[in-house]
């Protein structure tokens, strides 16, 4: 199950909709920042399979300038002992 921490910057002007628009993709849970125009972006995925689908879709969204992960956990890989738990 990865579980993965991002900085979403949003295009300017567009910081709601990509709010919106990433609380509305399944596994995705996001925040507004409270001093800065940026998103914090949490996903959830149940396999290697979905976040690898996942990522896919947060590329296409166009209101999304940036994204830059800042914590990764990938128990898949813990489990079987190798690695920091995050897949590249």
């Amino acid at each position: 199950m990865p579980v993965l921490a991002y900085i979403a910057s949003p295009r300017s002007g567009e910081k709601s909709k990509l709010l919106q628009q990433l609380n509305a993709m399944q596994h995705c849970e996001a925040f507004s920042a409270d001093n800065a125009e940026i998103l914090i972006l949490v996903t959830d995925t149940p396999d290697t399979e979905a976040e690898k689908k996942l990522q896919k879709q947060l590329n296409r969204l166009e209101a999304l300038e940036s994204l830059s992960m800042t914590f990764g956990y990938n128990d898949e890989l813990q489990y079987k002992g190798e690695g920091d738990g995050h897949e590249d």
